[in-house]
């Protein structure tokens, strides 16, 4: 009877580890140094926000991207920073008598259309404009973290939940990816703050740099402060770390953009947990090999 119970336990055990998910959570700062970021995706060396640029950065190693959302006159989600289409596709050729091209203007279908690729380099002609259902399916596949910026949420009332609804039916609100994978951020607070209000789970942060007077406001919303690497001194990082953040936890910042090692190992050196970039791989070498300086 034992032996038969034994048995049973460790067929048990057996199948619930087989069915247990796997954690593809990805590493902070405090495993190797401020987690970083490949800023558009590796855009330094592919076009931006395309799903080029992510591969490019799972080619580095990089193991987080940020993209930006916009959303089309049709209501579909697209990845693209600027409110016009005009400098990273053709739709000036495509469209002549549309200008000033804004995103808002079109459908995802005449998006859908343009070349995201030719301005950038001739190899990567043919390239589209993600929808963002795409380009979480491509971050996935490389089992990326992402940095998702509501981009002028002003100009799209309603987009914070219409992104989490996407995330939500691509999978990304499970445990697995809101624990490790996932964070939301926008330059707008009531953003921000209506991001956290619908889904708390979710980590969220603001894009910018408050008074350090005010940050006790944001912390009851925002897990980061993200500002400018200009704006940036080891007292401010230090204040902001020093308040618990919507979760429960130090609140962080993640800096943004650098793309030099000297930068790199300047801003680490204060503290940060991220470092956003078009040269990912030139900051991971730089905070991994480098003495941080500022300590």
């Amino acid at each position: 009877m034992y032996a038969r119970a034994a048995a049973v336990t460790t067929t048990a055990l057996v199948t619930v580890a087989l069915l247990a998910p796997v954690s593809h959570a990805l590493p902070g700062p405090a495993d190797d140094g401020p987690t970083v970021v490949a800023h558009r995706g590796a855009s330094a060396y592919a076009p931006e926000n395309t799903l080029a640029a992510v591969d490019k950065a799972a080619e580095l190693g990089i193991r987080w991207v940020e993209n930006d959302v916009r959303r089309t006159k049709d209501g579909e989600l697209v990845v693209l920073h600027d409110e016009s289409l005009a400098r990273t596709t053709d739709v000036e050729e495509v469209f002549p008598d549309r200008a000033p091209w804004k995103v808002k203007d079109f459908t995802a279908a005449e998006i859908a259309r343009l070349d995201a690729g030719s301005w950038f380099d001739a190899r990567y002609a043919g390239a589209r404009v993600p929808t963002l259902k795409q380009y979480v399916h491509r971050v996935e596949r490389h089992h990326q973290g992402l940095l998702l910026e509501l981009k002028s949420p002003e100009l799209y009332p309603g987009i914070e939940r219409d992104t989490l609804k996407v995330l939500s039916n691509e999978g990304w609100l499970d445990r697995r990816h809101v624990d490790g994978r996932l964070i939301v951020q926008s330059f707008s607070a009531d953003s921000v703050r209506t991001v956290h209000a619908l889904k708390p789970a979710v980590k969220t942060g603001f894009l910018g740099t408050p008074a350090t007077s005010e940050l006790p406001g944001y912390a009851g919303f925002a897990d980061q402060i993200n500002p400018s690497h200009g704006s940036l001194t080891p007292a401010y990082v230090s204040a902001v770390r020093s308040l618990t953040g919507p979760h429960g936890r130090p609140m962080e910042v993640f800096v943004w953009t650098v793309d030099d090692a000297e930068t790199a190992r300047r801003v680490a050196g204060y503290g940060v947990a991220g470092i956003i970039s078009n040269k990912p791989d030139v900051v991971r070498d730089a905070v991994r090999t480098g003495v941080p300086a500022g300590r």
